[in-house]
This record gives structure tokens, C-alpha cells and sequence, in this order.
């Protein structure tokens, strides 16, 4: 399943006037020379403010999260120099052939808060994960260590870039150039199986899962592959029965899979559908990942979809952290239960320098679809056993502890999510809740 393909770069805006609300309900209150700090600081917080910082130096003030009756009247005292809104800048945008970027998605869920601190420089996973998709090409940000071409007999290199793009999102190395994954390092089987136009029969996808399978089954454990992403889709339903009943033979293959100890993540579709009509995202089996609009790498809709990667004729169907309106979804609880969302807007991901579909010769380029949520979540699953969070769990409880994980921290942190998630629920469309990598 390709998703679309939309180059560009990721813009926001970072500055506010004075009278303007905040969209953080953050402000700075600046005092007059020789005002009492500490009265004032006292006087907000009678008003219920939230008091976040103090300066002492380069002006007398404070920061503060202030509701609407606190900043009225903490306007009209008489200490006050004026108060300004507490609005966000961001960093320039990165120029990966010049230096390393933390992309949005990887900053989002939090990957530079996580066991390996995606973006220190230092930060390395010994883990083995597949991606199942058009190959993989030769990239110097990338740990490539095997694989297998059941496409064309040919070698598992990329002729397409789909492959490659997710792969750098799952495990970019962390080495100062480039972009770096969610899990920085990890190793990479290429197991291309589906062709340079992104199309696959079952018989070739089978094939793939049928090699993963058989790393976990030979004498050699140092490439039992722990983690296979699958950013494809096509018709189908779950049986239940993992394919037996309605005769699946791709159900039943990835359940013998499972039941050697591969966790798969596969994205939800780019249809805008229920996914229940759709496989492999309808499996009980899988983690299924949906996606959500990120456009700055931080929570609070702050970013305007101006300037973004997506054409200006589209940019007015999308909003920063938000679920996307061509992601698939949720609807029967059997779904919901192994339902995940992720970044999947404006992802910045290593490619192929001759992809026919990314921009020609450069090593880096923007993609959006769940075929790059479910790489963020592949990353995350990838972080959570190198960790040891994971440590001893079957595929399936692998699954329900990423899914449990994130409705715990979301219900705890509820800034944190986005619109469209079980918090803030759009009818009839189960996104299900933000994964988060820094919690691995």
C-alpha cells in the first residue's frame, strides 16, 4: 500500500501580539522595575494560576498558566509593565544533508525521551525487526544486515523507496547526519515483497512471512527477527478463526508467526474506512496503526498546516494534531483492542537516491500515509523489547501492553493526545490512543 506522496517542508508560526489569547493559556507577566516578584507571584497564584518559571535577571517577571479572569485582573494591577502571550517558537527547518533531524513523528511520541534518547548521538538497539514492504535500499543512515527478494528473484534492494522510507523511521542510525528512527540502529531485514508500483500477490507476501518465521525456527539466534512492519493493505476480514474458517492463507501464516514470537505492526489503510473490511489491519493478531497529524512535534495544535508538506489545495482537509482524514479506523471493539495511532503526516524518512517516486538524488524526503504511522509504532514496539519492558511477553501481550501503555499515559496526561482519540472521540471512528516511545 503506497500513501501518498506529497513532498515539502514543514513550516510553523511562532509569533503573538499583545492582547492575543494564548493557545498554551501561557503568558509572561513582566513587572516593573523594583516590583515585589514574590507578592505578585503570590497574587496569581490566589487567582488560580499555575506559576511556571521566574526571571530575575534579564527582566523581573514570571511565567504562568493563567485562566481568562486571572489574566484580566492581574493586567489591571499597578506592578504590572504588561503581559505578553507565551506563544512557541520552533527550531529552523532541518536540512538532514547538513545535520541531523529529530523528525516530527520521532519527536511527537517522545522518542528523544526514550531508553536510547533518539538524537543524542550515542543511542544503539540490538534488536533484529523485518520490513515487509518493496525492499530496502543501500543507505548509509541505515543497518541493513539481510534479507530476502521474494518479488523478483533479484535481491531485496528498493527499486521504489516505500521500503526504504519506512525503514528510516523505524531505525535511522543516530550518528549526526541524516534523520534518526524511533529505535536508532536497530537491524534490518529487507524482505521485499512487493514490486517497484507498491503491489504484492499474497503468494509473495506469504513468502516473506513464511522467512521471518524461519529465523525464529533455525540454530542460528542471532537473527530470530523480533518485529515485522507491514505498511500494506488489501481486501479482506478477520474469521476469527485466523483464517481457517474463511480460508486466509496470509491469516493464518501471520498467526503462526505471532506464535513464534514476531510481532507484526501494520498500518490501518489510507481509505478513510472501517478497516474491518481490510487485511492485514482487520487481524486480532497485529497492532494496527493509525494516523494523526503532527506537523511541529508537539502536542497542543499549535502548528498551522501552511507551508506544510501537503499541496496548498489539500492543506485546508488538514490540522495539527489531529487524526487525518484518509487514515482508516476502528469500530467493533475486537478491532479497538489492538488499535494504536501515530505520526503519519509530513514524515521525514530516509529514501533511495534513484527512487522514481522521491525527489531525484536526494537521500531524504517527506511521505504521509499509515504506511509511515505504523513505522513509528514498529520503532516504539522495537524500543519496548530492547528496554526490557517487553522482556518475556508473546506477541499478543507485546500488543496489549503498547495498547495498555498508551491509555494509560494519555488518560494520565491528557495534553498529550490529539482530536480524535478515545478522549476526544469522532463518531463512528475508533484511532484509538497516541503511542508514546518515550515511555521505553
Amino acid at each position: 500500500m503506497f500513501a501518498l506522496i506529497l513532498a515539502g517542508m514543514t513550516a510553523s508560526s511562532a509569533t503573538s501580539s499583545g492582547g492575543a489569547a494564548s493557545a498554551l493559556g501561557q503568558y509572561i507577566v513582566v513587572l516593573k522595575p523594583g516590583a515585589d516578584r514574590a507578592a505578585e507571584i503570590a497574587n496569581a497564584r490566589s487567582l488560580d494560576g499555575d506559576v511556571l518559571m521566574q526571571y530575575k535577571h534579564a527582566l523581573n517577571g514570571f511565567a504562568a498558566r493563567l485562566p481568562a479572569a486571572a489574566l484580566r485582573a492581574i493586567e489591571r494591577r499597578a506592578n504590572i509593565l504588561f503581559v505578553s502571550v507565551d506563544g512557541e517558537l520552533r527550531a529552523t527547518a532541518c536540512d538532514p544533508s547538513a545535520a541531523q533531524c529529530l523528525p516530527t513523528g520521532v519527536d511527537r511520541i517522545e522518542g528523544d525521551r526514550s531508553s536510547t534518547k533518539a538524537g543524542d548521538g550515542r543511542g544503539s538497539v540490538g534488536v533484529n525487526v523485518a520490513v515487509i514492504d518493496t525492499g530496502i535500499a543501500t543507505h548509509p543512515d541505515l543497518n541493513v544486515v539481510g534479507g530476502i527478494d521474494c518479488q523478483s528473484g533479484k535481491g531485496f534492494d528498493d527499486p521504489a523507496g516505500h521500503g526504504t522510507h519506512v525503514a528510516g523511521t523505524i531505525a535511522a542510525k543516530d550518528n549526526q547526519v541524516g534523520v534518526v528512527g524511533v529505535a536508532p540502529g536497530a537491524r534490518l531485514f529487507a524482505v521485499r515483497a512487493l514490486d517497484k508500483n507498491g503491489f504484492g500477490t499474497l503468494g509473495k507476501i506469504i513468502c516473506g512471512i513464511d522467512w521471518v518465521t524461519g529465523t525464529r525456527m533455525d540454530a542460528d539466534p542471532t537473527n530470530d527477527i523480533a518485529v515485522a512492519n507491514m505498511s500494506l493493505s488489501g481486501p479482506g476480514s478477520d474469521d476469527s478463526n485466523c483464517g481457517r474458517t474463511n480460508k486466509d492463507a496470509m491469516h493464518l501464516a501471520i498467526c503462526n508467526s505471532a506464535a513464534t514470537g514476531v510481532a507484526y505492526v501494520v498500518a490501518a489503510g489510507n481509505s478513510g474506512q472501517d478497516f474491518r473490511v481490510a487485511v492485514p489491519a482487520s487481524y486480532d493478531e497485529v497492532l494496527t496503526v493509525t494516523a494523526m497529524t503532527d506537523l511541529d512535534g508537539r502536542p497542543g495544535a499549535l502548528a498551522s498546516p501552511a507551508g506544510s508538506c501537503f499541496p496548498p489545495d489539500f492543506q485546508s482537509q488538514i490540522s495539527d494534531d489531529s487524526a487525518i482524514f484518509f487514515s482508516d479506523f476502528a469500530t467493533v471493539a475486537a478491532d479497538q483492542a489492538h488499535t494504536i495511532a501515530a505520526p503519519g503526516v509530513c514524515i521525514l524518512s530516509t529514501v533511495p537516491p534513484n527512487s522514481d517516486i522521491f525527489t531525484p538524488g536526494a537521500f531524504y524526503d517527506y511521505d504521509s500515509g499509515t504506511s509511515m504511522s505504523s513505522p513509528n509504532a514498529a520503532g516504539t514496539v522495537t524500543l519496548c523489547i530492547a528496554s526490557g519492558a517487553c522482556a518475556g511477553l508473546t506477541a499478543s501481550q507485546i500488543i496489549q501492553k503498547i495498547v495498555g501503555d498508551a491509555t494509560a499515559y494519555s488518560t494520565k496526561n491528557t495534553g498529550y493526545g490529539f482530536q480524535g482519540d478515545p478522549l476526544r472521540p469522532v463518531a463512528g471512528r475508533y484511532y484509538g490512543y497516541l503511542i508514546r516511545a518515550g515511555l521505553y
